[in-house]
Parts: C-alpha cells; sequence; structure tokens
C-alpha cells in the first residue's frame, strides 16, 4: 500500500514539479500588445521595448520558479518563501501539495534539471498581460528518492518532455508563473 502511494506521489511530483511544471501547447503565434497611453513627453512608448521586456521578465520568473521549486523539494518545504516569490495559483498550490505529498511518503528530490525555454507568445492587451512559455525539460538527472536512505522511488524516473507555461502580469507588476504543464506524450 505505502509502495503505490509513493509511486502516486511520485507520478503527481514530475507532473507538477517538472512544470513544471495539462491541456493544449502553445500556438506559437504572437500577439503583441501596443501601450495606449503616450508617456509625459508626448512620445508614445516603444511596443518592442515592451514585449522585450515582458519576455525578460517572464523568462525571469520561469528560471525562479524552477530554481525555488527544486530548492523547496529538495527540502521537503512546501511552504518554502521562494515559491511565493515566483509562483501564483493554481500551480503555486499544485507544487505546494506536490511537495507535502512526497514529504508525507518519506520521499524528496534530488539532481538538477535542465532548461531551455523560448517565448512562444506576448499577449499585453489581455487583462491580465501573458507570456506563454515552452520548454524541453530534460529531468533525467533529477530523482525522486526516499529521504532515509536516498534511494530512488520506483517508477520516478524523469525523461524530455515538452513543457508549457504561462507567465502573467500581477497588478504589483510581478510576473508570476500561474500555469504549468509537462506534456509526456510529446518527447523533445
Amino acid at each position: 500500500m505505502r509502495g503505490r502511494q509513493l509511486r502516486r506521489a511520485a507520478i503527481c511530483l514530475l507532473a507538477v514539479v517538472a512544470a513544471v511544471p495539462v491541456t493544449a501547447c502553445a500556438s506559437g503565434q504572437e500577439s503583441v500588445g501596443r501601450p495606449a497611453a503616450a508617456r509625459e513627453d508626448g512620445q508614445r512608448a516603444d511596443p518592442d521595448a515592451a514585449r522585450r521586456a515582458a519576455e525578460k521578465a517572464a523568462l525571469d520568473a520561469y528560471s525562479g520558479y524552477l530554481a525555488a521549486s527544486r530548492t523547496a523539494s529538495g527540502r521537503s518545504d512546501p511552504r518554502a518563501p521562494e515559491l511565493v516569490r515566483y509562483l501564483a495559483d493554481p500551480l503555486l498550490s499544485r507544487v505546494q501539495l506536490s511537495i507535502r505529498d512526497a514529504k508525507e511518503h518519506g520521499a524528496m528530490r534530488t539532481g538538477t534539471v535542465k532548461s531551455d525555454p523560448t517565448v512562444t507568445a506576448v499577449s499585453l492587451d489581455a487583462k491580465p498581460a501573458t507570456v506563454e512559455i515552452q520548454d524541453c525539460l530534460d529531468t533525467t538527472g533529477y530523482r525522486l528518492v526516499y529521504a532515509k536512505d536516498k534511494r530512488v522511488v520506483p517508477g520516478s524516473g524523469g525523461g524530455k518532455h515538452l513543457s508549457t507555461a504561462t507567465a502573467t502580469r500581477y497588478p504589483d507588476g510581478r510576473w508570476l508563473i500561474n500555469y504549468g504543464a509537462t506534456h509526456r506524450d510529446q518527447p523533445c
């Protein structure tokens, strides 16, 4: 019984932390918002600069999300403060639940995740503004292990799979990752 529960927790943790980590992939189409308000000096804001700034902020949030998830998973700490610096609900709750489930079953994450994300869409006119990210996550070196003796949990192996995420700009100006999915049916 305990082994079955741990395997379920391992599968859940893989799906969430690998993004990392549920539905469809990004379309690859880009929609760029055009700021309507003029600056005080009468010049219009550069839409390309706004797009580049949004892309950078979203990719920084995504990178922070992966690092925070690895750290929190390695410490078995679902309430790690770094998680809320990069994640928002519903993804924040999913990641916290996954870490808690692994901890309750005596497991934790070790190792590294390799990531090479790209922006696939920018929607600055959307309310709220969003940036879609696509990644080929390599979790072959990221293991779910028993905390007591560091043995690998059976059935918890990683791989290389397409992952998608959404970064959303919140009213306070922060870009947070609030959606993430690993597409196990799409190796990369």
